[in-house]
This record gives structure tokens, sequence and C-alpha cells, in this order.
């Protein structure tokens, strides 16, 4: 449950992906029209049992591409769970920041390896393909972590990229996975397709957004913390 996303209450949050400005005005409406017996632990849960059908929905797509909309539904039903659940705690101020800043990261990381792995063993993607983009997005996701420590600032998102953007691109090519054929070929006698292709360029910008971002982050502590300089 994102009760509060950082580990205590001096940490600022920053967010300025495409559908922040858009979730900063939607979600405190939704959050104080749900009703009181909903709480931000039932939301949490929702989130996880929406990954969890992510998952099967992408396996399930081995007998047929109908499942797509299944897993594109529970996408949209992670996002509502995912990203209400401390919404809610705030609008009430019910705040719990480090029960909130364990449990949510907690079950992020479960959610991303749950849809990676299902997209692995999908028609769609090589497993090898969908474990890469797992361990890139929690490489991500672990630095936003220290720097929430370090920086005592909460930036869940990559510049225009956020978790929301994530979610809808996977939907994107979930309809087009409907739509089109995968169009497999052989790479050095490896059976891959054109989704295979799309989640190693993913894999690989997700790579270089984790770069470009630490070296701005050592760069920024290397000034507040100089070298070779007695304390």
């Amino acid at each position: 449950m994102a009760d509060e996303p950082a580990p205590h209450k001096d940490a600022e949050r920053q967010a300025k992906f495409l559908v922040a400005r858009f979730e900063k005005w939607a979600l405190p409406k939704i959050a104080a029209s749900l009703p009181r017996w909903v709480m931000p632990d039932h939301l949490t849960g929702l989130g996880i049992v929406a990954a969890t059908w992510i998952a099967f929905c992408y396996m399930k797509s081995n007998s047929s591409p109908l499942w797509l909309y299944g897993a594109s539904l529970g996408l949209v039903v992670h996002w509502f769970g995912d990203s209400l659940d401390g919404t809610l705690a705030r609008v009430r101020r019910i705040q719990r920041p480090r029960y909130g800043f364990y449990l949510d990261h907690l079950t992020d990381a479960y959610s991303t390896t749950a849809i990676g792995l299902g997209l692995g063993l999908s028609p769609y993607m090589l497993l090898s393909v969908g474990f890469a983009g797992v361990i890139a997005y929690l490489m991500l996701s672990i630095n936003v972590y220290l720097e929430t420590y370090v920086f005592s600032r909460f930036r869940f998102g990559y510049g225009s990229l956020g978790p929301t953007e994530a979610r809808l691109l996977l939907i994107g090519l979930n309809l087009m996975a409907g739509l089109l054929t995968p169009l497999p070929f052989k790479f050095r006698g490896v059976e891959m397709t054109v989704f295979d292709l799309g989640g190693i360029a993913v894999t690989f910008v997700m790579l270089g957004l984790l770069l470009s971002r630490a070296m701005g982050n050592l760069k920024e502590l290397a000034v507040a913390e100089p070298p070779n300089v007695v304390k």
C-alpha cells in the first residue's frame, strides 16, 4: 500500500511524467468518492490480484489472443489499486509512512516480476527478454529508493515516463498483438518475434535512463561531498 511513498515526512514527492498532472487532479477526487469501508490495504490487495491476473492472461494467450484483452483490463484495475491506495490514505489523513513505503515497494516488485514472467511465458516474447525487462525496471526502482534516502526526494518517474505510461505502453502492445501476427523470425538459431525486438529496445531505453540519472546523481553528490576533503 502506498500510504506515503517516502520513508519519512521530509521526503519531497516529485512527479514530472506525462500523466502526472492529470493524476494529481483526478486521483484525490476518485479517492474522496470511495465508500468509507474501502481502506488503503484493500486497494493494495486489489493491485496484487490484478498483477496476478495479468500474468495469468499473458500465459493463457498461448491458447487464444483474446486473453490479451483480459490482460489490458487487468492493467486498468492494477492502475486503480496501485495508484489510489496511497492517495486514499492521504485524502483521509491516515498515512503510515514507513509501513506504506515498505509495503508499496514490496508489492511493486511482485507485480513487476509477475507481469514480466507472464509476458515471457506468452507466445509473443521470450522468457529471457521478459526477465531482462523486469531486471531493468527493478534497477530503476532501486535507484528511486536510493535517491529517496540520499536526497530526501521521491522522484518516481524518469523524465516523461512513469508507472502509468508503462501500463499504457503494455495496453498498446496488447492491442497490436491481438490484431497483428507476431511475425516470427530466427536470429542465430533463436526463434523470436517483433515483440521481442520491442522488449529489447525498451530494456535498453530503461538502462539508458538509469545511467543518465545515476551520473547526474553522482555529480550532485560529488559537489556536496568533494573528494579528499578532511572532515
